[in-house]
């Protein structure tokens, strides 16, 4: 085993990372141990007790314990088709720097190791409390204030089509790799890549085009996607050129209740304080899109859209937003944010993300079926991508007036969206 180091700096700052020549392995049970100890050399005593890299040896209270604690994250099978890894580096270092992301420890072969983050996960209907809901408003105010989005370029891994072991002619193939780079980063003219824009592209690219109707539909959502960066990319926004740090995939899971909050959450006053995890998908976008996204979460992976947030429940989150992002602004810039209509920005926010309302369909449909293929997950991601496409579709008929005119129910999702209380 050889361990190195690697650079991965923010802001043209040099970092050393630990880098450990070794994978993670399912199959070998001590595979974990040796990454672990590889850091944690100290562990090896004859007093430790090592369990899912957590040292629980003798006379430690649970706090001491959970303080010491690692977390090892291994990468999906095949997920460098989706994921910037290097990128993925950049932005945990970026978060930590602002106190916004645990200690990254080392990276390895095919994952990485940070420190455990005390604290409780939520799940989806924890996301529909007020006192949650204000708390991650809050949280997410303060990634899209405080931290700054880099310039690069749009990472990628492409995969070349075959039909009986001969190359076949697809979306991008044609290109040598300088064309390839510029067809990705200049998807949305104006906005520095990478953003999430170049990912659904990167993503298009990416999609599955060994039969005639993976090809079909490869260039149906080609034509969606143009549409969408014509629509919606140049629309003004918070940030610099409408694009903040977002995270961009801030489910239930990747939100965590801090302990000292805890007994806040069940008096429900607003000292609740969260914090957020996985950071793989985080990239400059429009603000719109992150709440948007987020608010789609609130279904879980069930989509379960009766309890999707009201017009009420989305204007709370929205308010507590913006009170916390122009404070922070006003903090980090003083004058910035003085002669801000606070109430007025509440308003432009709410209906843009109306009008983002109907993107995170399409960006996670277009993820699932790219999964539906290489993930090893026991997961139904081909329907998953149907159902999150659907989303799309129904909301660009209802803005289109098609479903209207066709006489057609509203779908409950839009129906959801619209309502009230």
């Amino acid at each position: 085993m050889a361990i190195g180091s690697e650079t991965s700096g923010a802001n043209g700052d040099e970092h050393h990372i630990k880098f450990i020549q070794r994978s993670y392995d399912s199959a070998d049970s001590k595979s974990a141990l040796r990454l672990v100890l590889s850091i944690r050399p100290e562990w090896e005593s004859a007093d430790s007790n090592v369990d899912f890299a957590v040292n629980k040896r003798p006379g430690l209270t649970k706090e001491q314990i959970d303080s010491e604690a690692i977390l090892l994250r291994a990468y999906g099978h095949g997920t460098d088709l989706i994921i910037d890894r290097h990128r993925e580096t950049q932005n945990h270092e970026l978060l930590m720097r602002h106190g916004l992301a645990p200690e990254l420890l080392a990276r390895f072969e095919n994952g990485m190791m940070y420190r455990f983050i005390q604290g409780s996960v939520t799940h989806p209907a924890d996301l529909r409390k007020p006192d949650i809901y204000r708390a991650v408003a809050r949280r997410l105010a303060e990634w899209h204030a405080v931290v700054p989005c880099l310039p690069g370029r749009t990472g990628h891994s492409r995969r070349n089509s075959k039909v009986d072991g001969n190359p076949v002619e697809t979306l991008g193939s044609s290109l040598d790799d300088a064309a390839f780079q510029l067809a990705l980063d200049k998807i949305a003219p104006g906005k520095p890549p990478p953003n999430v824009w170049t990912v659904m592209q990167k993503w298009i690219f990416a999609l599955p085009t060994d039969t005639e109707a993976q090809r079909a539909r490869q260039a149906e959502l080609q034509q969606e996607l143009k549409s969408l960066v014509s629509e919606l990319s140049q629309r003004p926004g918070l940030g610099e050129k409408g694009l903040v740090f977002a995270h961009c995939d801030l489910l239930s899971g990747n939100v965590i209740v801090l302990p000292d909050s805890q007994a806040a959450t069940s008096t429900k006053t607003p000292s609740t304080t969260v914090t957020f995890i996985d950071y793989e998908y985080a990239t400059p976008s429009p603000a719109a899109f992150d709440l948007a996204n987020h608010f789609a979460e609130w279904g879980g992976f069930d989509c379960d859209f009766s309890v999707l947030p009201t017009r009420v429940q989305r204007r709370e989150f929205i308010a507590e937003y913006i009170e916390s992002y122009f404070s922070l602004l006003e903090k980090k810039n003083t004058g910035a944010a003085t002669t801000v209509d606070k109430a007025a920005e509440v308003e432009k926010l709410c209906d843009e993300v109306d009008h983002f309302r109907g993107v995170p369909g399409f960006y996670w449909g277009i993820w699932a079926l790219i999964q539906a293929t290489i993930s090893e997950i026991e997961f139904d991601y081909a329907s998953y991508a149907e159902t999150r496409l659907g989303e799309y579709y129904a909301w660009k008929a209802e803005v289109s007036g098609e479903r209207q005119q066709s006489g057609k129910e509203m779908p409950l999702r839009e129906r959801r969206w619209a309502q009230e209380k």
